[in-house]
């Protein structure tokens, strides 16, 4: 069995769940060849100290029962490292076995680093004709069994009988080739073709993860694009999206930018676009709040939540904080009302006539009651506001942010007006349509933050 490795274990792990960070290592078999010859087998049950799932032991035999008496992962770490150790670790969907392993040393203070092989890569490499490359199709495939299907050991010695079905079928020389190709490549999930990372370039840009069709799983940017890239295969699976991410990815795709600015702009428009599965904090919301202050005194209440149709550059002045329900406009009102014994009443919080309930709790100064002049309640309120006023668009018009990249020679001019981004064009002629064409301005929240973040760090602004 890999004849050409001085060591080899081939492994499994039965768990609670999927998630590293959550789950917990139930049993664990292990079969250790030296030069493919079988030198050492060991399996025992791991007391995970959490309940195990009905469906869990429904699907794998392992009860609460069965591992209330057995060592827990501390107990057995050291016998464990002592087969591993110095041996290249293989197991079916290599990926979830390492993370889990890595996990639980990482608890214990201990650093795990194992080369390793992909069985359902390897059975990609010499069956590439078959499409099923999970243990049940190779089952099927090879004319395998087994009665301990989803035990640790029933799993190794399946991945074994695979293997050697494969030497038998294809000869030696085969997969001793196809794995000396897996060892020299990075690791990546099983439906991924390595040979993509040559084209990525390394400098700014957008990445996309494509799982079977043609809606996005996850959408993100970087400066340094290849290393972004390889950091979601290369991770220790700390949650389940990466989990499933790398289960469910087939296709990456990038777009290059000139700098960080492009890439975040790209990032955020192609992920309100295109409804990526595992991305959520920058989808667009069809909800947007903010608080109005009213311009006198004799206008009760004092500030209004107003809706998305109503926030645009044009009243900021007026306008304080961006919320993206009426519940969170409401709580952050109501807590500055708190920080500054402002009255709930008189500013739109808490309806009725007459001294609020604040007042009479001794957390509001009694405007409401005549005890607060109301010039000054409004003043005290216009204070407290003030940090969360909206900014006002402080050009006389379209602006330009320039970004060059060397390493691709690409240059790229963003093109803004009142907060919105209108556009990103590339050469003189894209900046002339541009400027002659005139936009429906959209607002952003995003856009308007993040431009608010690359202004503060003295960013050079092409007036236009």
């Amino acid at each position: 069995m890999f004849s050409n490795l001085p060591s080899c274990v081939i492994l499994d792990l039965e768990t609670t769940g999927g998630t590293p960070l959550y789950d917990r290592i139930t049993e664990i078999a292990l079969i250790r060849f030296e030069y493919g010859i079988e030198t050492e087998c060991w399996q025992t049950l791991v007391n995970p100290g959490i309940s195990i799932p009905p469906f869990i032991s429904r699907l794998t035999g392992i009860t609460n029962e069965m591992v209330k008496d057995a060592p827990t992962f501390e107990e057995v770490a050291h016998t464990l490292y002592g087969y591993i150790e110095g041996t290249v670790l293989a197991a079916h969907n290599v990926r979830f076995d390492h993370g889990f392993l890595k996990s639980e040393f990482r608890r214990l203070g201990a650093v795990l680093r194992q080369k390793v092989i992909c069985t359902v890569k390897l059975s990609r490499k010499l069956y590439p004709q078959h499409r099923g490359h999970g243990l049940d199709a190779i089952m099927q495939r090879h004319g395998l069994g087994t009665q301990a299907r989803h035990r640790a050991m029933g799993d190794v010695e399946l991945v074994i009988a695979y293997l050697e079905a494969a030497r038998r079928e294809l000869g030696e020389a085969r997969i001793l080739e196809a794995v000396v190709s897996l060892l020299r490549e990075p690791s990546l999930p099983a439906g991924l073709d390595a040979a993509f990372l040559e084209e990525i370039p390394d400098g700014p840009g957008v990445y996309l993860f494509y799982g079977e069709n043609d809606l996005p799983l996850y959408i993100g940017k970087s400066v340094t694009l290849r290393s972004r890239v390889m950091s979601h295969f290369s991770g220790d699976h700390s949650s389940s999206r990466d989990m499933r991410i790398g289960r469910e990815v087939r296709r990456v795709e990038w777009i290059g930018t000139a700098g960080e600015l492009g890439a975040l702009l790209l990032e955020s428009r192609l992920i309100k676009e295109r409804f990526p599965v595992y991305n959520r904090v920058l989808r667009r919301s069809p909800n947007l709040f903010s608080l109005s202050l009213a311009s006198g005194l004799n206008q009760i209440p004092l500030v209004n939540i107003v809706t998305r149709d109503e926030i645009c550059p044009e009243v900021f002045e007026h306008l304080y904080g961006l919320f993206r329900s009426k519940k969170a406009a409401t709580e952050a009102l109501s807590a500055i009302a708190r920080d500054n014994r402002l009255c709930p009443r008189v500013i739109g919080i808490e309806s009725g006539k007459g001294a609020c309930f604040a007042h009479q709790l001794k957390r509001c100064d009694g405007v409401c009651a005549g005890k607060e002049k109301p010039e000054l309640h409004y003043l005290r309120l216009r204070q407290a506001l003030g940090p969360f006023r909206l900014k006002t668009w402080p050009y006389g018009g379209r602006i330009g942010i320039r970004e060059h990249d060397e390493a691709s020679n690409r240059t790229e001019v963003h093109v803004f007006e009142s907060w919105c981004h209108l556009a990103t064009v590339g050469d003189e002629r894209g900046l002339e349509d541009v400027l002659e064409t005139r936009s429906m301005l959209g607002f952003d929240p995003d856009t308007y933050k993040l431009l608010q973040r690359c202004l503060k760090k003295n960013t050079s602004v092409i007036p236009l």
